[in-house]
């Protein structure tokens, strides 16, 4: 996949790994719009970023998705590529009597997976007119494994399910190339509640997607992921254990 001169549309790319996706492929000479639902973050994020422009949107409310890709379609209908990243995750101990598990999960796979699924539908049809165009779904290292967040672990491993089968079928008919980002434990503001600290910078996620992009690697298992993939695929039983034992460390530490 190019990556330069494409019209790039990034979810949650106000801070973490959306933000630093969004510099490093402005810097290439990209045409970028992140979204989120903070005007002033977004805004905030801009001023620090050449050649982007900015569009208030939540995901997960569908009368904002609608308003999105009607002005996508308006204002910028060179779309060629779409950037999943925006995402929820909830700290909770499932087994908790008051856990609310049902509707923080609820939460979870509405961000992380279904409203992935309305986005691409909506803009499917746009992409499939460009000569060169990808879908990028944002997901995690448990989309192997699950850690201690049981739910959110459960959305991302949908989303890898749902990624998979989308690029068979898009393979088959069109130009439309799907390509899954699968960081492991990185340091965002989004993470800090789960040792964030210790996880790779954001910015190392970046590179090895634009990395992984230029490469046509469709599956992106970035630093540890890709070691934690090869265990699971040796044993998933060991794999679960490494898991949870160093999630379990790196909140301790």
């Amino acid at each position: 996949m190019k990556t330069t001169n494409n019209t790039v549309l990034i979810s949650g790319g106000s801070a973490g790994i959306g933000f630093e996706i969004a510099k490093l492929l402005s810097e290439k000479g990209n045409n970028v719009i992140i979204t989120g639902r903070n005007e002033e973050r977004l805004n905030q994020a801009a001023s620090k970023l050449n050649n982007v422009k900015t569009i208030v949107s939540d995901v997960s409310n569908p009368e904002d998705v609608e308003k999105l890709v009607t002005q996508i379609k308006a204002d910028f209908p060179q779309l060629n590529m779409v950037i999943n990243n925006a995402g929820r995750a909830l700290v909770y101990d499932i087994i908790s009597e008051n856990a609310n598990a049902f509707e923080k999960a609820e939460d979870e796979m509405l961000t992380n997976y279904l409203s992935i699924i309305r986005l691409n539908e909506k803009l499917l049809p746009l992409l499939k007119t460009q000569e060169n165009a990808a879908i990028v779904n944002v997901s995690s290292v448990v989309a192997f494994v699950p850690g201690a967040l049981a739910t959110y672990s459960a959305s991302k491993a949908a989303l890898h399910s749902y990624t998979q089968y989308l690029r068979l079928a898009l393979s088959k008919e069109t130009n439309v190339k799907v390509f899954e980002l699968m960081p492991p434990l990185v340091d965002t503001e989004f993470s800090a509640p789960i040792g964030g600290k210790n996880g790779v910078s954001p910015a190392f996620v970046a590179e090895q997607f634009v990395a992984g992009l230029e490469n046509d690697t469709f599956e992106i298992r970035v630093g540890q992921t890709e070691d934690m993939y090869r265990l699971y695929l040796s044993s998933p039983e060991e794999a679960l254990k490494v898991m949870n034992q160093s999630r379990r460390e790196e909140i301790a530490s």
